[in-house]
């Protein structure tokens, strides 16, 4: 009933204003890179790769527009419904207050005895069917009362959804799949019954993500001259690349999935000779990748995952590292294809995995090392294998996660005190009882 309801306009008037914004950044785009595809200076095959992007782009712009102005519209929506609706709970409040009730800030009806006259006091206390009536006038002003909140509650819910919903990109055939909604509705009503995105199911948290990338090249050279000679070099040519991201979390649990394609051609390398270490790798693949990976954790003192990947060409590569946060030797070359499954397990931080591999094709990998990423967690491991023909690998893998590691300590350290504690207030306790006997 205290709420500033006005808020809602002032966002709406905002969004407005972004609207306006991306209509700029529009007509900048359209100008000064989606129009250099368009002349007469550059054609064929790159200017054709890159129109299509740039296309893509374009049309974001667009769709931004339209989902900020939809964005508007709801709220504006919402702040006709919430004022109608608070009205109307307001005026039914103020009704039954002058048909003799008494309505508390929590929306409780309940009977003024403090308005009755004498003769009405005594019937009150002594006549059954004016309390009987009252009673039914009691409960028939706290239905109207609590249907009335109903009915903001519910509208309440529906802006939700509809807000949520609104930036759902569900066109599929417009280059992204998680792009700006070119569809978005300004009517809350055009939302009502949909299930709300991303939010609690059976008490579970759900999140998710996907990436979706299309036929995409480049080349690139890199050096960096301050701490001697390194450098990269990186050329590519992508087909596709998708990745499906979720998860799911319930106070400490917390499942987690992820799945990943991709297929292109790509080689890779580049070398370093710094006050951070020596780095040396080049690497080379074609064809086609999968992956995918499921988690589930309990907060930071267990966990178990499970990993299936697949790949499908021809690769090569090697590498050696040697820095403060990673120590690695490898050597790989392979044709054909192969598939590989994995798993493993956590507990207090410190977790043991392995992974095996058939292998349909000539080839053959080793590596070693160990290394800290950039979770701060070091993993130790190697992996084997070898096929003239058919054959196959395997490896192991040894991590710490020095945040969980210490966090479980810390909490036993806590649980022991608590325990100890406990312990000492039983034996006062005890101490207080045999003193009061003497």
């Amino acid at each position: 009933m205290n709420t500033d309801l006005s808020a809602l306009t002032t966002a709406a008037e905002r969004w407005d204003a972004m609207a306006k914004e991306f209509h700029k950044q529009e007509v900048a785009y359209k100008r000064d890179v989606y129009g250099l595809s368009m002349g007469p200076t550059w054609t064929g095959l790159s200017a054709e790769a890159a129109n299509r992007r740039f296309a893509t782009t374009l049309k974001e712009f667009q769709k931004a527009q339209v989902e900020a102005k939809a964005i508007a519209s709801l709220l504006r929506d919402a702040h006709t419904q919430f004022t109608s609706l608070r009205g109307k709970l307001a005026s039914a409040g103020k009704d039954a207050v002058e048909a003799g009730m008494k309505v508390s800030d929590q929306g409780l009806a309940s009977f003024d005895t403090a308005k009755l006259s004498q003769a009405e006091r005594t019937a009150w206390v002594h006549d059954p069917d004016y309390q009987d009536s009252v009673r039914k006038s009691v409960s028939s002003w706290q239905q109207l009362i609590d249907q009335l909140v109903k009915d903001m509650d519910d509208a309440d819910k529906d802006v939700q959804t509809a807000l949520q919903a609104v930036v759902v990109d569900g066109d599929i055939n417009d280059g992204t799949l998680t792009g700006f909604n070119g569809q978005a509705q300004g009517d809350v009503d055009k939302y009502t019954g949909q299930k709300p995105v991303g939010t609690k199911t059976d008490g579970w948290d759900s999140e998710g993500k996907l990436k979706l990338t299309g036929l995409g090249a480049g080349f690139s050279v890199t050096t960096d001259p301050k701490y001697g000679k390194e450098g990269s070099v990186k050329a590519y040519t992508d087909l596709f690349h998708a990745t499906a991201e979720g998860t799911l979390t319930r106070g400490d649990w917390k499942l987690a999935g992820i799945a990943d394609g991709y297929g292109g051609v790509r080689a890779t390398a580049n070398y370093g000779f710094n006050n951070k270490g020596v780095v040396g790798k080049a690497e080379a693949s074609a064809g086609l990748r999968a992956l995918t990976e499921e988690r589930a954790e309990y907060g930071p003192y267990a966990g178990v995952y499970g990993r299936a990947d697949g790949f499908a060409g021809a690769e090569a590569g090697v590498n050696a590292k040697a820095t403060k946060d990673e120590l690695t030797v490898g050597a790989k070359a392979f044709a054909g294809a192969k598939g590989g499954v994995a798993g493993g397990g956590e507990v207090a931080g410190i977790g043991f995995g392995a992974t095996a591999e058939g292998w349909a094709g000539p080839g053959a990998e080793a590596w070693w090392g160990y290394k800290r990423d950039d979770d701060g967690k070091f993993h130790l491991g190697g992996k084997a294998g070898a096929s003239p023909i058919v054959g196959g690998a395997a490896g192991f893998e040894i991590t710490v996660d020095p945040d969980k590691l210490s966090k479980t300590v810390g909490d036993a350290a806590d649980a022991v005190g608590d325990a100890v504690d406990s312990v000492g207030d039983g034996i006062g306790s005890v101490k207080d009882s045999v003193t009061n006997w003497f």
